[in-house]
């Protein structure tokens, strides 16, 4: 199991909100292409995204579906990302009040018939680089959500942006 953490300067909530729109997988999630079609009952657990998944031009049709949401601290997926396999992910968030923000856990357990894939020191060291830059891109997508919620945004947010 891959487990990566990164401390967001936003809410649990703004997270969870950037987690539960199905369009911005395409960008967050690296190696996602394009989000093709999203089941009427999203996020709901059972309910699924139809997505693009590959390097270049080399795509292949696939989709993830939700295990278990539970507002606004945990969202776990079967991912699939075939030939390369499936995988539970499962992504935890921890209100950090005194430091105005939320520690995210993601954690991603290969399953099926390549879980012995994950055994692999090189693809382990992949899995870790891809995912701490997937954390990244959605930290992004949570800094929109909290500035939707609250123009100003957090205080953390706010002194971020300046900066960069």
């Amino acid at each position: 199991m891959a487990t990566n953490e990164r401390f967001m300067p936003v809410a649990p909530e703004a997270i969870f909100d950037a987690l539960t729109d199905s369009g911005g997988y395409g960008y967050w999630v690296v190696g996602s292409k394009l989000i093709r079609d999203v089941d009427d009952n999203w996020p709901e657990p059972g309910s699924a995204f139809h997505h693009k998944v590959g390097v270049g031009p080399l795509t292949i049709d696939d989709h993830s579906t939700v295990v278990e949401a539970k507002r606004p601290s945990l969202f776990r997926l079967r991912v699939k990302g075939r030939p390369a396999g499936t995988a539970i992910v499962t992504l935890e968030m921890h209100a950090c009040p005194a430091d105005g923000g939320t520690l995210v856990r993601f954690s991603e357990n290969p399953d099926g018939l390549f879980g012995w894939l994950s055994l692999n020191p090189a693809t382990h060291l992949f899995t870790l680089a891809r995912n701490a830059e997937s954390l990244a891109r959605l930290e992004e997508l949570a800094l929109v959500q909290a500035d939707e919620h609250d123009p100003a945004g957090p205080p953390a947010a706010r002194s971020r942006r300046a900066t960069t």
